[in-house]
């Protein structure tokens, strides 16, 4: 252990954004914290680090900047449209939904104010839905990106972190591998795992797993904040729900370092824990290979714009809603219809407007610079140098003068799934021929002129409508498209307090449980949908009910 001679009164596994922040509550109750983690120092802050940092917020002054009219009422009917909550089991997940948009809509701005975070001020409108209005998505702009990203989000839980420790309040035990939970009279009093050996692996990097001790540490009790099971691909399969979306597909590449690997899951069943909703998940359509790796099979997720012709293996072009940015499961379940992977083609003007990847490390001029570097890489000529890297350098990218060469060039890379030119070239003048009118029957055109209504979308987000066999608004670009494993939605069945139940729905003493082990809250708040930003959110705000309830 950290220090043998500190006695904790709350013990949590998963150094985290929830663990943090569960850590944060407890200290501040004047409870004594041992707070672990099976990774080194240099990975404090977990997943988060990784993130774009986007906050699903409501009714802000961000918002309003923009000329957005939100409410907490319809931000709650988007959210119930989307997790369309259908099992007996949902009770709690709903009562965690409810309880997370009243406070995203109050509260929560303020909170994040006064630890320093502010926000980029052209808000994002992710998921859009595209169907009906009591349907799947936001019906408004709700996703916030924190100047700093992820890396911003986690630094002031990372310094009070710090702070704390410095006051004797907390311990941090790194390199702590829980493997069993101590269970006596029926309650859970502790946690034994293994001790692994140092390792100066990049933040992200496989740190190894040598064990070079044990240890066994008691405490009243025991938060778990040990993340999903997004790079564990064999679990992924195990849960896929295969009535829904079709067969998994064999190859998938990782939004999530390989320690993501849903291990606590079963460790904490063992011990009397009941799970629920393991077939709900969170995977992405727009996954591409990252040229540059850090984590085994590292995949980026492209952040789209509504203007990119999007097709299925077999070269149809998808019908609404499964149009870019607009429903991530209905357009995976189409997707698998037809194969594994899918097509984006589209003209250097619509990369150069719309495409954004995931990710801190992909947007430096948000992580780590100012309101020049910005303009510079979004309003510039080209691309982002992220983006234009990913061009020159990516897998799954071909950038060619006309369509022959460019669908040559495709069919090159995925041979068994040959394209059809004559195919492809007939729906994409179709499609062409509907920008003569202001008006048009293609649904995807009248999205992109419905988003541009939008200031935000206008000024950095959705291209003018242009036809895409224009040669003046090329070059023409094809990027191939993988599944890219990323979060779950269920997991812990847990209340509103953040105490763990057992099977039968009772509460097992001691256990409790923050962020995306208890699929963000509840055992599945986001029920089969989500809106974006609501996992960040979700890990503040089930990492605060189980640090205030612990």
């Amino acid at each position: 252990m950290a220090d043998q001679g500190f006695t904790p009164d709350i013990i949590i596994v998963g150094a985290g954004l929830a663990g943090m922040v569960a850590a944060h509550e407890a200290v501040l109750r004047g409870r004594r914290v041992l707070l672990m983690d099976q990774e080194g120092p240099q990975s404090l802050g977990g997943q988060a680090f990784w993130s774009l940092g986007g906050l699903f917020m409501v009714n802000t002054p961000e918002q309003r900047r923009m000329g957005i009219r939100d409410s907490a009422e319809l931000a709650l009917s988007d959210w119930m449209g989307s997790a369309q909550f259908d099992r007996a089991e949902d009770a709690n997940p709903r009562a965690l939904a409810e309880g997370f948009v009243e406070w995203s809509a109050g509260d929560m701005r303020p909170w994040l104010q006064g630890l320093g975070l502010r926000w980029f001020p052209v808000v994002g409108w992710a998921e859009r839905g595209g169907a009906q209005a009591h349907g799947h998505g936001n019906s408004v702009p709700r996703f916030h990106i924190t100047w700093g990203t992820g890396t911003g989000v986690v630094a002031p839980f990372a310094a009070l972190m710090a702070d704390h420790a410095a006051t004797g309040k907390l311990r941090l035990a790194f390199r702590h591998r829980a493997t069993r939970l101590i269970i006596q009279n029926g309650a859970v009093m502790g946690v034994a795992g293994d001790v692994l050996a140092e390792s100066d692996a990049p933040r992200g990097a496989s740190s190894g797993r040598e064990t070079i001790g044990a240890f066994e540490q008691r405490a009243e009790a025991v938060i778990l904040t040990t993340g999903g099971i997004g790079a564990n691909h064999d679990l992924v399969r195990k849960h896929w729900p295969t009535d829904r979306l079709g067969s998994a597909p064999k190859q998938m590449i990782s939004g999530v370092p390989d320690y993501v690997d849903g291990k606590m899951h079963a460790i904490a069943a063992s011990a009397g824990a009941g799970l629920i909703n393991e077939d709900r998940m969170w995977h992405y359509c727009e996954g591409i290979q990252n040229w540059n790796p850090i984590w085994p099979n590292h995949g980026i997720r492209i952040l789209p714009g509504p203007s990119s012709l999007w097709f299925d293996a077999r070269g149809d072009r998808m019908q609404a809603p499964c149009l870019p940015g607009f429903d991530t499961l209905s357009t995976l379940r189409r997707i698998l219809q037809a194969g594994e992977h899918s097509w984006f083609i589209l003209t250097q003007k619509i990369i150069e407007k719309e495409f954004a990847l995931s990710g801190s490390e992909q947007n430096p001029d948000l992580t780590d610079g100012g309101w020049r570097d910005v303009f510079r890489a979004r309003l510039g000529k080209g691309a982002t140098p992220a983006v234009e890297a990913f061009k020159e350098k990516g897998a799954d990218f071909i950038v060619a003068d006309d369509l022959d060469t460019l669908i040559n060039r495709m069919n090159e890379l995925t041979p068994d799934h040959p394209l059809d030119p004559d195919h492809i070239r007939a729906q994409i003048i179709a499609r062409d021929g509907q920008l003569t009118n202001p008006f048009a029957k293609d649904a995807q055109i009248t999205a992109i002129r419905g988003a541009r209504a939008y200031r935000g979308d206008r000024l950095i987000r959705t291209a003018k409508p242009h036809a895409i066999l224009d040669a003046a608004n090329g070059p023409l670009i094809a990027v191939r498209l993988n599944v890219l494993t990323r979060k779950s939605l269920g997991g812990l069945h847990s209340d509103a307090q953040g105490r763990v139940l057992t099977p039968a729905g009772d509460v097992l003493p001691g256990l409790f449980a923050a962020g995306e082990v208890c699929g963000f809250g509840g055992g599945g708040y986001h029920g089969y949908n989500a809106l974006e930003g609501t996992f960040l959110g979700g890990c503040l705000y089930s990492g605060r009910l189980a640090g205030q309830n612990a």
